[in-house]
């Protein structure tokens, strides 16, 4: 598994970013059965650059607490299988890891979240890091249904790795 890091945030989130989202990236993976090895790049930033990024890309005039840029279409989410038949582009060709995308996280956002909703800054981060993995192996919230699954999925990935509110 890579996990390409970036911060340039100017934020202390006061914990490793970097160990803490290998950690949870692997679960998630292992978690999710994903049968390759991965490759995942996370940008750390501040709410002006990810408030550029989700208007550039979504439309969406304000900062966002996660984006995610998933590299694969799934015809089910978390079927790995289609991967097999038509999805060689998506294999690093030097490594042969799936590349499975791009979260960007806002270091500003976790730090507010973590206040209103009354958790640690380090679940705050692995929340936001684990749902956007999720989105990264192809589920969404559009539904009553996507968003139950979506919010039962990261519960279970995040009390495996006893992150807990």
């Amino acid at each position: 598994m890579t996990v390409d890091f970036e911060n340039e945030s100017s934020k202390d989130l006061g914990i490793g970013l970097y160990e803490t989202a290998q950690r949870v990236i692997a679960c998630a993976l292992d978690y999710m059965d994903c049968p390759y090895e991965a490759q995942v790049s996370l940008l750390v930033t501040d709410n002006d650059e990810i408030h550029k990024m989700n208007l550039e890309h979504r439309q969406i005039d304000r900062p966002t607490d996660v984006l995610s840029f998933p590299m694969v279409n799934y015809e089910m989410p978390g079927d790995f299988s289609i991967l097999e038949e038509d999805g060689t582009d998506c294999f690093e060709p030097d490594t042969g890891e799936l590349m499975l995308g791009d979260i960007v996280i806002s270091a500003d956002k976790v730090l507010e979240q973590a206040e209103e909703y009354g958790h640690s800054v380090e679940r705050e981060y692995a929340f936001l890091i684990t749902h956007s993995m999720l989105h990264l192996m192809g589920y969404d919230h559009m539904t009553e249904d996507e968003a139950r699954e979506m919010e039962r999925l990261q519960e279970e990935i995040l009390t495996k790795l006893n992150i807990l509110r």
